[in-house]
């Protein structure tokens, strides 16, 4: 079945692909960006692996974009603490590519190449992995099964999937199988994710769960950012700090009126507002939203601070330090298509607020099962939830609690990754 799918595969979705991506470039900049750097993606490889020791055990460890990277970084990170080892990472996006360049602890980055059976092959032909992991979900027909003539051990981690998946449909789970029973391991995130990888007909021994890296990642990071110092120590003295983060326009829609109106209410409240992609545009949108009602700074620009009751953060990589300076939080993409990170302000112990569209993130469904999330759904619910968490200390120190008692039990993935890791190696 497997030689079926291969050649369905070649003939009809890699036409389809390259025909696609041909168009879709003259519209979209990063599908332009991805393909302008793939062109001289096989000329880098071989400048940079030239000045990598072949004596010692190449690790390849590929992520879609920065959110799974993250996740890779603490075994990555232990790996190289622990062993003598090179490692390549690669990314499908631009964005995890180029922000990524200058991390120290990987020996070769560069771009995943395209799926084809030419492409793959001199990729691992150039690179020769003993070992490759792949993060959470971004795999490659293709380089799975070449990975897999070529006998080189290969995992899933950080792997999930639903119990009601279009991968289980019809032809889809023929085909997903075909692609699962290539790895060595794959190991999960719950056990519940395990036993729906399982409906694919895989072997048992496959299959483990060790538990979410970005729990480690999270509070690893946690721990670092309060040794930063984005604000003087007596910055917000006296102050009730609202952080509203990773937010779209439709977030903003929602949360702005209502902080306005707390504000009016409240003179304590500072607002200080993390649009997910800080375009000058973007910024200067926000800016004009604020005009005539409160004044407003960009955090680019505060050395000239003079008491502003909102702050622009006008940079990128910041966030999760903002979130330790936050009395309560508001995590967004939950008016839009779907929620981000809850688990960066949750491990700072602050309450922790979406909108609606937040299914794809089982943090954020168990922080509100346990207590600690709260789901808002309009203006009036912002402000009603914002306001009783800064009126009622005891309320939001109790939710807090609950969600920084949720990251730290889930700690402890990484360990666990290792182990399986070492076992191949």
């Amino acid at each position: 079945m497997r030689t079926i799918w291969y050649w369905f595969y070649n003939l009809t979705f890699i036409p389809i692909a390259k025909v696609l991506l041909f168009f879709a470039q003259l519209f979209y900049p990063k599908i332009r960006t991805g393909l302008k750097g793939r062109k001289k993606l096989f000329e880098n490889l071989i400048i940079d692996l030239a000045g990598v020791d072949r004596k010692k055990k190449m690790i390849w460890f590929h992520s879609a974009s920065m959110g799974e990277f993250e996740q890779a970084k603490p075994i990555i990170e232990k790996i190289k603490a622990e062993k003598d080892v090179n490692v390549i990472v690669t990314f499908f996006s631009p964005s995890g590519y180029t922000n990524s360049l200058k991390y120290s602890f990987a020996d070769v980055i560069a771009y995943f190449p395209f799926d084809t059976t030419f492409a793959t092959k001199r990729f691992l032909n150039l690179v020769r992995p003993n070992l490759a992991v792949f993060m959470r979900y971004d795999i490659w027909p293709n380089m799975i099964w070449q990975l897999e003539l070529k006998s080189i051990p290969c995992m899933i981690v950080d792997a999930t999937m639903r119990k009601k998946t279009p991968r289980k449909w019809f032809a889809a789970k023929s085909f997903h199988k075909s692609l699962f029973s290539c790895f060595t391991k794959i190991l999960t995130v719950s056990e519940s994710d395990s036993a729906n990888f399982a409906e694919f007909d895989l072997d048992k021994n496959k299959l483990i769960a060790v538990g979410d890296t970005r729990f480690d990642r999270v509070f690893q990071k946690s721990l670092d950012a309060q040794k930063k110092k984005l604000f003087r120590e007596d910055f917000f003295n006296g102050k009730k700090v609202f952080v509203l983060g990773s937010s779209w326009e439709s977030d903003e829609e929602v949360l702005i009126p209502a902080l306005f109106k707390l504000m009016k209410n409240d003179e304590k409240v500072i607002a200080v507002i993390v649009p997910h992609e800080p375009t000058v545009l973007r910024v200067e949108a926000l800016e004009n939203q604020m005009h005539g009602k409160y004044d407003s700074i960009r955090f680019s620009l505060l050395n000239n601070y003079k008491n502003e009751r909102v702050i622009i953060i006008d940079s990128i990589g910041v966030l999760l330090t903002l979130y330790y300076y936050a009395q309560v939080a508001y995590v967004g993409g939950s008016f839009k298509q779907g929620i981000h990170n809850v688990l960066e302000p949750a491990v700072y112990g602050i309450p922790v607020v979406f909108g609606p569209k937040h299914i794809n993130s089982q943090e954020a469904l168990v922080i509100v099962k346990e207590g600690g999330g709260i789901t808002i759904k309009n203006k009036k619910d912002a402000y009603r939830v914002i306001r009783t968490l800064f009126s009622d200390e005891k309320l939001r120190k109790s939710k807090g609690e609950i969600c920084a008692g949720y990251v730290k039990a889930n700690i402890g993935a990484t360990q666990k990754i290792l182990q399986e890791i070492y076992k191949v190696l």
